[in-house]
């Protein structure tokens, strides 16, 4: 008793190219499951295109669905009730271990890309990054990363890392090697050590009030409303917005971080990428959210996060340019994925090299933010604008079409 039936996740891949397939998740509920289906299915590099109360989910490319399968078995909570108390409320999870990737090799155009890449692919969390370009050409690079299958501490798993990497680096590759760390070394920066008092204010001071429009990526606030009149024990949440990469974890993350739990869903999107969303929802105590405080509260969260999932704003040192990118972290301590592959993915398009590089996280006001610091290096892309970088870096975080 206590374990997953392997029809608990039923994946139906697509037959012809550009139609959907379709993941069914059938298990018992807690608070914040959505949140870690929709933030693995992301992690996976996929999108939803519809949603039902059976979370129904959109591939709409290449995937792993095997592997893909199993990680969902391992996030749904059991079927045992008795095992599902144990593990998640006597047992909370074990922090994994941190580890240092740390390689040299000579420099080339989209080399961080092609590495984190393969990190993705591997399962690999990036936590942190230190990189260095020296005078002659060469890069330090140094990658804090947590292993989602538990397995790197093993030769095996090592020699695996390292055949993938050799794949991409070549035989120029310096060195390259992995070992594990404590928790010390990646104490992430707090507070105006890692931003300075200047740089908090031009990216975090962006308010949306309700209609506005947001200037830097050209959106209209989403609408949200509330209504407690159509179920006698939960209050339905209705979300119209523009559609983006992540959203419905942008949505389930925000949920779970207020301890909100959701009973029925559907989700649609439709013509000019706008999306409708339905959502039944209840609080920890199993009642409604009828004071008119929490609803402004949640409404105005939803908002903010729905219109500005992540921060993007590039600034100048002098003769050089620093990108920045920020997204909040869950109260959980997890990170949105793939943030930095998509970062690297939008610079390796622009050939602006990466002359350093930073991952670190900081505290503004009540929340903590994952931040990106990325000095750009010289190269044939040198002479992109601001507003064409930063345009493009916004376009690959939220999957949209790039002109």
């Amino acid at each position: 008793m206590g374990i997953l039936y392997d029809d608990a996740v039923i994946i139906n891949e697509s037959e012809k190219e550009g139609e959907p397939s379709v993941i069914t998740v059938n298990c018992p509920d807690k608070t914040g499951l959505g949140s870690d289906l929709c933030r693995l299915i992301l992690f996976f590099g996929l999108t939803v295109a519809v949603l039902s109360k059976t979370n129904r989910y959109d591939g709409r490319r290449n995937t792993r669905w095997a592997l893909l399968k199993k990680r969902l078995m391992e996030t749904c909570p059991s079927c045992s009730l008795a095992s599902r108390i144990l593990n998640y409320e006597l047992q909370p999870p074990k922090p994994s271990d941190v580890f240092l990737l740390k390689f040299c090799c000579p420099d080339r155009s989209g080399l961080l890309h092609d590495v984190t890449e393969v990190l993705c692919e591997l399962e690999l969390i990036i936590k942190r990054v230190k990189i260095s370009t020296t005078p002659d050409g060469k890069v330090m690079d140094l990658f804090f990363i947590t292993d989602t299958r538990e397995l790197l501490h093993t030769k095996k798993r090592k020699d695996d890392a390292y055949d993938h990497l050799k794949a991409v680096l070549g035989d120029s590759m310096i060195s390259c090697d992995i070992e594990m760390v404590g928790p010390e070394v990646i104490a992430c920066s707090q507070g105006p050590s890692f931003l300075s008092d200047a740089i908090t204010e031009e990216m975090f001071s962006i308010n949306m009030p309700d209609g506005r429009q947001n200037n830097q990526i050209g959106l209209k606030c989403p609408s949200i409303t509330m209504d407690n009149s159509l179920s006698p024990s939960h209050t339905l949440v209705q979300i119209v917005c523009h559609d983006h990469k992540g959203l419905l974890y942008d949505v389930m993350r925000t949920l779970k971080d207020y301890n909100i739990q959701i009973s029925y869903g559907r989700f649609t999107t439709k013509v000019k990428q706008e999306c409708e969303m339905d959502l039944f929802i209840m609080q920890a105590d199993g009642k409604k959210i009828v004071d008119p405080s929490k609803q402004d509260a949640l409404r105005s969260r939803l908002q903010m996060e729905l219109s500005l999932p992540l921060r993007v704003t590039l600034i100048s040192r002098g003769p050089d340019d620093e990108l920045l990118v920020a997204n909040p972290v869950e109260l959980s301590g997890k990170g949105r994925p793939l943030v930095f592959y998509d970062i690297t993915l939008a610079l390796k398009m622009l050939d602006r090299p990466i002359f350093s590089a930073e991952v670190g996280r900081c505290m503004v006001g009540d929340r903590e933010w994952e931040i990106y610091r990325i000095l750009l290096g010289e190269g044939d892309g040198s002479s992109v604008s601001k507003k064409k970088i930063e345009e493009t870096v916004w376009k690959m975080l939220m999957s949209w079409e790039q002109k």
